[in-house]
């Protein structure tokens, strides 16, 4: 009896792959917008009230909230193909320990990343004379929220991947074991 060679999942492996790379390009996205984003010599004050103008992080805080929205979804859609693939092709799977750990990590990292680049995005924004961002006062970023949010980007993007290779090493493990049960050498 002719043993079948182990089965890849391209389609899954092809996904990672789109996800890591919009998670790179959030992550490179997130440190431009700290170098570019607005210091306390752009405020301008009248005596009174304050006024600064739109910084540049504005839009590139935009752009790293979508690529990091993209890459979260798509690394999402890779670990429920991958996960669903084996719950039909295998009906004792069981998702390890390790992959439902580091799936909750990449939500919780996601949640936080997320709040902090809406308020950073938010507070990028014009901010009027007398009208300022909350309470007609001016706020401006403070140095580190986008490079901490650049890390949580990789903590959400790393953790996420990593639990869709968990899932595809144990279905590989288990794909294996079934192959040498077939042919009587275990």
């Amino acid at each position: 009896m002719e043993i079948p060679p182990p089965r890849f999942n391209f389609t899954v492996i092809f996904l990672i792959i789109i996800s890591l790379s919009f998670g790179v390009i959030s992550f490179f996205l997130c440190i431009a917008a700290e170098i570019r984003r607005n210091k306390e010599e752009d405020l301008r004050w009248n005596g009174k009230v304050c006024y600064m103008a739109t910084s540049k992080a504005f839009g590139l805080s935009i752009a790293t909230l979508v690529s990091l929205f993209f890459a979260h979804m798509i690394g999402n859609y890779a670990l429920v193909k991958n996960s669903y693939s084996r719950w039909k092709s295998i009906s004792k799977f069981k998702i390890p320990t390790s992959s439902k750990v580091l799936y909750f990590i990449s939500w919780v990292s996601f949640g936080i990343v997320v709040i902090l680049l809406i308020a950073a995005t938010s507070m990028s924004r014009k901010q009027l004379y007398g009208k300022g961002w909350l309470n007609g006062e001016c706020y401006i970023v403070k140095g580190g929220t986008y490079s901490g949010s650049a890390i949580l980007i990789l903590v959400t993007i790393g953790s996420l991947n990593g639990s869709s290779f968990s899932i595809l090493k144990t279905r590989q493990e288990q794909e294996d074991q079934k192959i040498l049960k077939q042919s009587g050498l275990h």
